[in-house]
């Protein structure tokens, strides 16, 4: 008996989806590149034939922001991807995001206590973000970050 998979992607390509295999490969990796908070704001949508990965971002500033950081995510997705899975470019808007799965929700680790000084570190690193509800999640993320790298735990 044939994969179902195998016919889903010749129907696919047929109908000018190329790249579904690179697709899947590149949203396999991708909360592990991004991180989870940034997964959870935005995800790969399509792959366009030149290679640009087209990410669906649960608000414009989402859009803006991640632009902004486009060559360092490309640079993790080059990391996590072998060969030519990496897409060459990438283009945010604002689109339909899933919603985070329960385990992703278990996976997360615990609380960091967060020290005065290193919240206020991280609000200074943040303060540049315009949107007040992202800068204070990128702050949030910055200060735990930044305690957990001061700790002995190291990354979970």
């Amino acid at each position: 008996m044939e994969r179902l998979g195998e016919d889903a992607r010749r129907l696919l390509a047929a109908a000018g989806a190329p790249g579904v295999d690179r697709l899947a490969e590149i949203t396999n990796v991708w909360r592990d590149a991004v991180g989870t908070p940034i997964a959870r704001a935005a995800w790969p949508r399509r792959l366009a034939k030149d290679g640009t990965l087209h990410v669906a971002t649960a608000s414009s500033t989402w859009a803006f922001e991640l632009d902004r950081l486009s060559a360092d995510i490309l640079e993790r997705l080059r990391g996590s991807l072998h060969g030519d899975g990496a897409p060459s470019s990438l283009r945010f808007a604002p689109g339909p995001v899933p919603e985070p799965s329960e385990d992703a929700t278990e996976a997360m680790p615990a609380a960091t206590e967060v020290s005065p000084e290193t919240r206020s570190e991280a609000s200074r690193l943040a303060s540049s973000i315009e949107d007040p509800e992202l800068r204070e999640l990128v702050s949030r993320a910055a200060a735990a970050s930044l305690e957990r790298a001061r700790s002995d735990r190291g990354f979970c």
